[in-house]
């Protein structure tokens, strides 16, 4: 069974578009990379030739899995979530409490994630333990270094 992803509107056009690029530039040019090789000679020891099936045959895979990702595909309504405490696409200002630092994030589906500008994702240790939690509450976070303190000091959208 599969399982449904909740993406934003940007997160699933950045999907879409990513599929639509596979199936419209990457796919054709796997075609012709075989028909080129085919067109060097004996195909028992044309290794040219295995490669650009194998190629082919990755490509597709990742192409089924995209599809099947899209058709799992949910868009998140941010104008129906609650503030009150934390889910899907909420920015969470968050202070350490062992080392006074504080820190936003928003939380995202396992797709949009990307540190560098401040998404986590809902399925990772932290993003786990602050959903539901509400401005004030004390998440103790289970990460492989330990136990990680995060007061809640404001949630946003």
């Amino acid at each position: 069974m599969s399982k449904v992803s909740y993406y934003t509107a940007e997160g699933l056009k950045k999907l879409k578009d990513e599929l639509n690029h596979l199936r419209d530039v990457e796919r054709p040019k796997a075609s012709q990379a075989i028909a080129e090789a085919r067109d060097k000679g004996d195909l028992s020891e044309n290794a040219e030739y295995d490669a650009a099936k194998e190629a082919q045959g990755l490509l597709e895979m990742k192409i089924a899995k995209m599809e099947e990702l899209l058709a799992n595909a949910r868009l998140i309504d941010e104008s129906q979530l609650d503030t009150s405490k934390v889910l899907v696409l909420s920015t969470v200002k968050l202070k350490n409490t062992q080392n006074g630092m504080e820190m936003s994030y928003t939380l995202v589906a396992e797709s949009e994630a990307d540190l560098k500008s401040g998404k986590i994702s809902v399925t990772s240790p932290i993003g786990k333990g602050l959903l539901g939690k509400k401005v004030g509450d004390t998440a103790e976070i289970q990460v492989p270094n330990g136990t990680l303190k995060f007061e809640i000091l404001e949630i946003s959208r």
